[in-house]
């Protein structure tokens, strides 16, 4: 059996940028695509915490260390500049995998600079 896991979470990304005559996707910083290891075309979920809008597309780089997080086309709609976002990508793995395997978690301040990086998310208490 196999099981789709998170695999990579950029949290709390605030977005920078947003074109829709662009060509697509989400371009983002690509310090933040190696950290969070994230690739170049990857699909992404995007959970905006603005407006509660939730969309795929795709991660494309934009400059190293620039902070960008442009999200671009038909997405620009569901994100605006400022608006605070949390960027996901998943994995399928087998249950033996899934039981060892631990997702790269990098959480952002509000110039998109890293703040903390986990592996792991505390449990919630009531």
């Amino acid at each position: 059996m196999q099981i789709t896991l998170l695999k990579s979470k950029l949290h709390h990304a605030n977005v920078t940028h947003s074109e829709l005559e662009y060509e697509g996707s989400c371009a983002i910083d690509g310090a933040l695509l190696a950290a969070a290891n994230i690739h170049e075309y990857e699909q992404i979920q995007i959970y905006n915490l603005a407006n509660g809008e939730r969309f795929t597309t795709y991660a494309i780089r934009a400059e190293d260390n620039s902070g960008v997080i442009s999200v671009n086309g038909a997405a620009a709609h569901k994100a605006s500049p400022g608006d605070r976002i949390i960027i996901c990508t998943y994995a399928t793995l087998s249950q033996q995998e899934a039981a060892i395997y631990k997702p790269t978690l990098v959480y952002l301040d509000s110039e998109n600079r890293i703040k903390d990086t986990r592996n792991a998310i505390p449990v919630q208490v009531a």
